[in-house]
């Protein structure tokens, strides 16, 4: 009998000219949770898809409980105890929680669905792991946070032993993760073993109990938690050592630059209306906006950068009234605005990396004349800001659509921040970048204040705004819920005030 539940060998997967895995190696013992870690495109994703049956793998070894397997789908991952929770849920809105636990997989009582064993069944779940689901609400009705422990209820209903989780943490409150750990932790205590993919090492080192990372395909090494620490495990993961926590330079603040006064717009969804927001960001500051996705940060933004109609309020730019100004006239403001999504707002992939830094100043001396591109001018501009942003490769002329997550966003991070003279508004700028790209553009975000120009910084990640912001508000369901300063804030305290806890989070 070996002692593994699960060992993948010498996994090579291919995605047409793509290699990306090159040498996977994982294994996994009953009853632990081992944690599989990686920069964006390391592989480890790939790797659980190929294990769950979502990709057929080109060549190696899957062993599940010592059997060779030589061809797997979702189907019969299940049918041998593998289930896994995908990064984005896979649930049905319009569903009650106990209709999508059990879809697929219904008791029956004859020809009906027998609802009344079906909730005995579940119930036995909730109460064992003590999970906290509401049965009968509709899935659009519940927390994110709720969502997810329906889907690690599915999987368990439907006989998994073994449990495969997709960057669970991403978008939970720091009470949600607490909540969650507490639940994986009596999952390994009754037998269950958990695959934790994830990219936030200080989580992986307090629920892990064994670490395996990998890089540009490859596998690099595993590691008991004991004998590590973040610092070592982000050498691991890039190669060299990574400095993520920021020296905050200190704050010289000037004048107000950006004054928000009872703004209101409209949502992509009910809780995302704006209603009635305030806020101002002075000269030489961060502010950082800390929310749940999804609570209105996108539809503030895009308000703010003239993306979105606003029906009420104003925004005001260095004393100018730009509400309802054109993105273009905004920026002839002075603001310069980092999209969320790189692809969509921030880049034309079509175009070169040359093009994609030049693209707003192509109507500007000393990069245009008479109407004329001056290329000389735009190809030196471009490989100076190739060099000091460390964009790869090096090659200017080379299609953004080649470029990695981490370099995308660097040809979007130079381009703005030397056209900020103003205001920078930064929206998630290291969401779904390595983390030697998170170390560059959070150091780049101080280097923007220290010109004493405002930075107006949206992101998911707790830590990003605790680590650069001087002041920090809170949002929930279009609302300002919190306001404070950095250091009096804490993670406990921002996220009660991130599931509108106000109350709550004044007494802590």
């Amino acid at each position: 009998m070996s002692e593994f539940s699960i060992e993948m060998k010498d996994i090579v997967k291919s995605f047409g000219s793509v290699q990306a895995v090159k040498n996977g190696q994982f294994t996994l013992k009953q009853g632990e949770i081992h944690s599989l870690i990686g920069e964006n495109g390391a592989g480890k994703s790939t790797m659980m898809k190929l294990l769950y049956g979502l990709y057929p793998i080109d060549s190696g070894e899957i062993r599940v409980n010592g059997e060779l397997i030589k061809s797997i789908d979702p189907k019969k991952a299940i049918s041998m105890g593998i289930g896994m929770v995908h990064q984005e849920f896979m649930l049905v809105k319009e569903l009650t929680v106990l209709e999508n636990i059990i879809l697929g997989f219904e008791p029956r009582k004859g020809m009906v669905i027998d609802f009344d064993a079906a909730r005995k069944m579940v119930q036995e779940y909730i109460d064992r792991y003590g999970m906290d689901v509401q049965l009968n609400k509709k899935i659009g009705q519940i927390s994110v946070g709720e969502a997810q422990r329906v889907e690690i209820i599915k999987t368990l209903c439907r006989g998994a032993n073994i449990i495969i989780l997709d960057e669970p943490t991403a978008v939970l409150t720091p009470q949600e993760c607490t909540q969650l750990f507490v639940i994986l932790k009596s999952l390994r205590e009754s037998g269950k073993s958990i695959i934790f993919i994830s990219h936030k090492l200080n989580e992986v080192m307090d629920i892990s109990d064994r670490i395996s990372v990998m890089r540009q395909g490859q596998y690099i090494g595993t590691v008991k938690k004991e004998n590590t620490s973040p610092a070592d495990l982000a050498k691991m993961m890039i190669g060299r050592e990574v400095f993520l926590n920021i020296e905050k330079t200190k704050v010289n603040t000037g004048k107000t630059v950006l004054e928000v006064k009872d703004l209101w717009t409209s949502g992509e969804k009910e809780i995302s209306k704006i209603r009635g927001v305030s806020l101002d960001v002075k000269a030489g500051e961060i502010v950082g906006i800390a929310g749940i996705d999804g609570n209105g940060q996108s539809e503030l933004i895009e308000a703010i950068t003239g993306l979105r109609a606003v029906e009420k309020g104003s925004v005001v730019l260095d004393g100018e009234n730009i509400t309802n100004l054109s993105p273009r006239k905004i920026r002839g403001h002075g603001m310069a605005h980092i999209p969320e999504d790189r692809n969509t707002r921030g880049l034309n992939r079509g175009m070169s990396i040359e093009d994609n830094l030049v693209a707003d100043k192509i109507d500007e001396k000393p990069y245009a004349s008479h109407f004329c591109l001056k290329k000389d001018a735009a190809h030196h501009f471009a490989e100076t800001m190739a060099e000091k942003f460390d964009i790869r490769p090096r090659n200017v002329k080379a299609l953004t659509s080649a470029l990695s997550g981490g370099n995308a966003q660097k040809v979007v991070v130079a381009r703005e921040v030397t056209s900020a003279t103003k205001l920078l508004v930064a929206s998630q700028p290291t969401r779904g970048v390595d983390i030697g790209a998170i170390e560059s553009i959070r150091s780049t975000l101080q280097e923007v204040k220290s010109r004493n120009i405002g930075v107006l910084l949206v992101s998911a990640d707790l830590e990003e705004i605790l680590s650069l912001s001087d002041r920090i508000v809170v949002m929930y369901e279009g609302r300002i819920t919190g306001r404070m300063r950095a250091e009096e804030a804490t993670e406990e305290n921002l996220g009660l005030l991130m599931m509108g806890d106000v109350d709550q989070a004044k007494e802590e």
